[in-house]
């Protein structure tokens, strides 16, 4: 007797998985750019005219306080010009004097003096109307600046002007009142004194804005503190040759002008060291080449 054969399964072999495929690296290009920190802009844009509307309304704010200045220190000319004349007197000679060849000069002098100082008093305000006519123009980081700068610029422009009168001024009237007296005894204007003396002290409180220049500059990038003490031998050059140009037509008037301007610009130099940008400082962690 026979039996059918049986007939097994036939075992079928697991299909393999295919290997993933390998998903292609993204190009260099394609990468996105790391986030950069956002550009400092500078204020809205103003147009030609506008620039011009914003001058004028600045140029006549600045009108306006030197008027109401002025009408303030005309009541009291008179006692500050008798102040002023001290300084001459104490260096005149016995016999010398203050006199006058014009009616009219010791009211025309009263007001050149009380114009000339509304300058001194108004000058934190016209200061501060310049830099606000500037600051549009700045960028947000650099408008924070505008009040000190305006406090600054009229703290250096009073103080030349007192230090001229302090020091400069009773200096040069010994000066050259004591070289001439042995001749002649001195007869000296009002006119003639207020003009000396009123053209140096302007000459001074010019002058003594060096260094918020150059703090200006700094921050912009203009100059840098080693440009400046490259050009130290021009500067002096140049300040010898500035305090000829502003000054009456002495030698002794420049020297006084010529020395402060030297320590002015090295001050200048400082302020542009602490100003400007820094120098990044080496790595000392980097391994060495």
């Amino acid at each position: 007797m026979t039996y059918p054969a049986i007939r097994r399964p036939k075992k079928t072999r697991a299909a393999t998985p295919a290997p993933p495929a390998s998903v292609p690296e993204p190009a260099a290009d394609a990468l996105p750019a790391p986030p950069q920190p956002p550009e400092e802009k500078p204020a809205d844009a103003m147009s030609l005219r506008e620039h011009l509307l914003e001058l004028r309304t600045r140029l006549i704010r600045c009108i306006i306080s030197l008027f109401v200045v002025f009408v303030g220190l005309f009541s009291c000319a008179p006692y500050i010009r008798g102040i002023m004349e001290t300084v001459l007197k104490a260096a005149l000679p016995p016999g010398g004097t203050i006199a006058f060849n014009d009616i009219t000069e010791p009211f025309m002098v009263d007001m050149h003096l009380a114009f000339f100082l509304s300058f001194f008093a108004a000058s934190p305000y016209i200061f501060y109307q310049i830099w606000s006519f500037i600051a549009p123009g700045l960028y947000a980081s650099e408008r924070k600046y505008v009040v000190p700068l305006a406090l600054c610029s009229a703290l250096c422009f009073i103080a030349g002007g007192a230090f001229c009168y302090i020091v400069v001024i009773p200096f040069t009237y010994k000066f050259f009142i004591g070289y001439g007296s042995g001749a002649a005894t001195p007869l000296i204007t009002l006119a003639n004194m207020y003009r000396f003396s009123l053209r140096l002290i302007l000459a001074f409180g010019i002058m003594f804005e060096m260094p918020l220049f150059s703090f200006f500059l700094a921050k912009l990038r203009i100059v840098t503190a080693a440009r400046l003490r490259s050009w130290r031998k021009y500067a002096i050059l140049t300040n010898f040759i500035i305090a000829a140009l502003i000054t009456p037509p002495d030698v002794l008037s420049q020297l006084l002008l010529a020395g402060p301007l030297l320590l002015l610009y090295e001050i200048s130099i400082l302020v542009a060291a602490v100003a400007g940008p820094k120098q990044p400082k080496p790595d000392k962690s980097s391994p060495a080449a």
